[in-house]
């Protein structure tokens, strides 16, 4: 039923929208005489079943069951023009579900900041050892903290003792005053919600705290209060099944006062086993901080499993990590959901230079890069500098260097150290407006180098200012080398480690005529005979991120908790958004083929197919019944086509033996031999489910 609603819903898109799918089916045929003899692989075109197979591969995150039929019912080619416009393909619903409570993917970076603070700062503040945040918003949310901290004690009869260290009032008027050494003059907030009065929060300045343990900020609820005396045993010494029963079962209203019942390191023990709105509050009174990363990296898997605009968000990961920024440094996680979100997603089909005009901009970028902190030499900032500053800024290549040899002409893209030099004094006054709290794009003039430049030998006259960054972005968003560049890398991604010239050059062709449309580019290298060539097939290797999305895909598994998924992504070595180089995670081969690396890729498969990955479950019902009729079929079924012979071989070879089925089993930590889940193990473990 859904299929059938699936396919009229396309129907009704292709008669509505007749001019995207006009000549829809224009291959160009690869010839032999192209390229050099070494490609000749490239000008053999595959078969039409192989052709399903390749496009599911390699624009999708790998085949779902009965994906191959969809597209023979939509028609190859209209199938790959909808995933280049996925504007006319409604999102998948249940995604839409599954990404409603990770919160801070909707925020800005300033709201971000401001509702996942330091959890140090907040007790520390609240007890008085820290002066209230400079920041309006955040001062208002760490004196309503204080609010709560006061009315639990009072809820509890515990006496209050005179203030010593800190008054925190809140009224239309509110001001906070301290009476500590490293007081600062009174903040005003922003008014108070109406009938808020005045609040007193006491501490004692003698007691010596651990500044990490927030115990005495808990609220001392018993949990006899919320769960029965059989629910607290099951969650002491129950099986993981029954204390995630028991935690889905605490009613919404009921689930701050949960946490707070509990202690640190109890919350911490509970983040695997919770619900993901439970769970989040869990985090949040640990480390809020923490909860954006865990958003991010949720979402990011989410949407690679369940979204129907597949292309898309493959083409959201290659544009990340072409312009790659590392989670871990600093602030970096606040802007980090605006620069996906803001940033890249809705660029990956539009024009080079507005995508590269963003992420100049983005403040993950300037941050990441240290952009931010770039002053020209002979600025007015550093002619006058601050007298409370007391370290004198340079000039900062960072940027100017990684915008050329990795953002658009590439290393050998023929730019010289002096044009290094002279994009960075082009970029000086491009900053952040409070860089650590969430600000976003400003640009300083005092900050700014006013001299002449020359640029690629294009000079850039004196006395300008933020235009100067504007046309060397023009300059090189439309050179020559970087339509190359920007057609290789994208090559490379979609058809071999080492693609044809002949589609490069054609694809760089189209980025030059068509003034760096992504999408045209997209289109030439679809269109193109080596694409669906067999010099393509299978010429790739899965990334960790695709061989663990594909694997879900092809076992048609339910996400339980893609926070538990993401560390098998840590354990395979390639944990989201934390890549500390520019250049991002690569996809070439090479990165990923090792004998370690596919040992691990094997163990998880096993696991995962015994259900022993924490956060996924399969049903193995129809597996059963497929391994009574015949193993291989199992394995048909995974694959999407007949197993290699290889593969056939280690199948048997397992199945004829207990001792080596014990041995795989015991290695991946997968519980005891399964027939179904073996075969499916080895299968998901196999070379040719590696290759896409």
């Amino acid at each position: 039923m859904i299929k059938q609603a699936w396919l009229l819903t396309l129907a009704c898109l292709i008669l509505m929208s007749p001019g995207i799918f006009a000549g829809a089916n224009k291959i160009k045929k690869a010839h032999a005489g192209d390229n050099p003899p070494s490609y000749i692989a490239f000008s053999e075109p595959l078969s039409e079943a192989a052709r399903y197979r390749h496009a599911l591969d390699r624009l999708t995150f790998g085949p779902r069951p009965g994906d191959v039929a969809t597209i023979r019912d939509i028609g190859l080619q209209k199938w790959v023009n909808l995933q280049l416009h996925p504007e006319l393909v409604p999102e998948s619903p249940e995604l839409q579900e599954r990404l409603a409570p990770l919160e801070s993917l909707k925020m800005s970076s300033r709201e971000v900041y401001t509702h996942y603070p330091s959890p140090q700062m907040i007790a520390q503040v609240a007890r008085g050892r820290a002066p209230l945040p400079e920041d309006p918003d955040l001062a208002a949310i760490v004196a309503r903290l204080a609010d709560q901290y006061r009315a639990r004690r009072e809820a509890q009869g515990e006496p209050q003792n005179p203030p010593q260290n800190v008054t925190v009032s809140i009224g239309a008027q509110t001001v906070v005053s301290q009476n500590t050494a490293a007081a600062k003059p009174p903040v005003a907030l922003p008014p108070a919600p109406p009938g808020a009065t005045q609040v007193v929060v006491a501490v004692d300045n003698k007691q010596q705290l651990d500044p990490n343990d927030d115990a005495d900020l808990d609220l001392k609820v018993k949990l006899t209060d919320i769960l029965t005396p059989q629910q607290i045993e099951k969650l002491k010494n129950g099986k993981p099944e029954e204390k995630r029963q028991v935690l889905e079962s605490i009613p919404a209203n009921q689930r701050f006062n949960f946490v707070y019942a509990l202690h640190k390191q109890q919350r911490q023990q509970l983040f695997n086993l919770a619900p993901v709105a439970l769970r989040r509050e869990l985090m949040l009174s640990v480390n809020p901080q923490n909860v954006v990363a865990s958003d991010l990296s949720e979402g990011k898997l989410q949407r690679a499993i369940y979204s129907n605009h597949q292309l898309q968000e493959l083409l959201v990961d290659f544009w990340f990590n072409h312009f790659n920024v590392f989670m871990n440094k600093g602030a970096e996680r606040y802007t980090l959901p605006t620069y996906e979100r803001d940033v890249i997603r809705p660029r990956v089909y539009g024009k080079f230079y507005d995508l590269l005009l963003e992420t100049a901009k983005s403040p993950a970028m300037l941050f990441y890069l240290d952009n931010w902190q770039s002053v020209g030499p002979d600025s007015p900032e550093n002619r006058h500098p601050n007298p409370n500053n007391k370290t004198r800024r340079g000039l900062n290549e960072n940027y100017g260097r990684e915008i050329m040899e990795l953002h658009t002409l590439g290393v050998d893209g023929g730019y010289t150290q002096q044009d290094v030099v002279n994009v960075a004094r082009c970029f000086t006054g491009w900053t952040i407006a409070n860089p650590r709290k969430g600000g976003g794009f400003e640009y300083n003039d005092k900050m700014h180098d006013k001299g002449e430049k020359i640029v690629l030998g294009n000079r850039i006259a004196a006395g300008g200012g933020m235009n100067d960054g504007l046309e060397v972005l023009n300059i090189l968003a439309h050179h020559p080398s970087t339509a190359h560049y920007i057609s290789l890398k994208l090559a490379q991604r979609f058809v071999a480690d080492d693609p044809p010239p002949s589609v490069v050059n054609r694809m760089a062709k189209t980025f030059l005529q068509s003034d760096g449309d992504l999408r045209k580019v997209m289109e030439t290298m679809l269109n193109s005979g080596e694409f669906w060539s067999k010099g393509a097939f299978q010429a790739k290797v899965k990334t960790p991120f695709e061989m663990v999305v594909s694997a879900v895909r092809a076992t048609n598994a339910e996400v339980t908790s893609a926070y538990l998924l993401t560390n098998e992504l840590q354990r395979l070595g390639e944990p989201l958004y934390r890549k500390m180089e520019p250049t991002g995670y690569s996809s070439a081969n090479a990165e990923w083929v090792s004998s370690a690396s596919l040992l691990d890729r094997m163990n998880f498969a096993l696991a995962l197919a015994s259900n022993r990955v924490p956060g996924v479950k399969i049903n193995q019902d129809p597996w059963q019944t497929m391994v009574q009729r015949d193993p291989m079929e199992l394995a048909h079924y995974l694959l999407d086509q007949d197993p290699s012979e290889p593969t056939k071989l280690a199948i048997e070879k397992a199945l004829a033996s207990s001792e080596l089925q014990t041995q795989l089993m015991q290695n991946a930590k997968a519980g005891p031999p399964r027939l179904p889940s073996l075969v499916a193990g080895l299968t998901l473990g196999s070379p040719e489910f590696q290759k896409r």
